[in-house]
């Protein structure tokens, strides 16, 4: 697999879903990747990138940032609020807003910094207890509540559950965001993006197959 083959994907499956061509954004996830692949596929074109934790992405992307103009970074990871500051002067946006606590350091922080990246709610479609993000019905109540705060909500997050049909939760994702008025739907990965995308996903998130498998860090 490859960047072009993802994309050629992408586009039979928006075509097929009746959507607009270049509707849905492809986050390449490079997580754990080693910094040549990065280069390789930013020397493609390729410019949104996606990363899972704040320490990784500033120990590379101030670096790629001075080499290559228009990078777009998400942080698609779980935030801790003590990394909440160097994440939004970090990154264009954050898929990972899970809990009251993280949105009101979000909110603070958006008027002392003066600027806040786009935000995405992270929904907990699954109900898994070892997985981070708002339950289904705590949904509605909690993107009232991060309205309130003034936070640029622009849509939600999933990560389905590996064992169950993720269509499902991409329905309920889309249901949940079409009734609070939002039009961001952050979910689809490798396995099913086609599947997402036809159910509205406008970003979604691919790794292995554009980068390779990971390169797990070393002791």
């Amino acid at each position: 697999m490859s960047l072009q083959d993802i994309t050629t994907r992408i586009a039979s499956a928006e075509a097929k879903a009746g959507r607009d061509p270049g509707s849905v954004k492809l986050i390449a996830v490079s997580k754990v990747q080693p910094n040549e692949r990065v280069q390789a596929v930013l020397e493609q074109g390729h410019r949104c990138f996606g990363e899972n934790r704040v320490q990784e992405a500033a120990g590379k992307w101030p670096m790629f940032k001075e080499q290559f103009e228009g990078i777009d970074l998400h942080l698609i990871g779980p935030l801790q609020t003590n990394k909440a500051r160097q994440a939004m002067e970090l990154c264009n946006a954050i898929h990972s807003v899970d809990r009251p606590k993280l949105a009101k350091t979000l909110a603070r922080l958006a008027q002392e910094i003066g600027s806040c990246p786009a935000l995405f709610i992270q929904v907990n479609t699954g109900e898994e207890e070892q997985k981070a993000g708002i339950l289904p019905l705590e949904a509605d109540s909690f993107v009232a509540e991060c309205r309130a705060l003034d936070l640029p909500i622009q849509g939600l997050m999933c990560i389905p559950p590996i064992e169950e049909e993720p269509a499902l939760h991409f329905a309920l994702l889309a249901k949940i965001a079409k009734r609070n008025g939002l039009t961001g739907l952050s979910m689809g990965m490798s396995g099913d993006f086609e599947q997402a995308i036809a159910l509205g996903a406008t970003h979604i998130r691919v790794g292995s197959a554009i980068f390779g498998e990971r390169v797990k860090p070393q002791g």
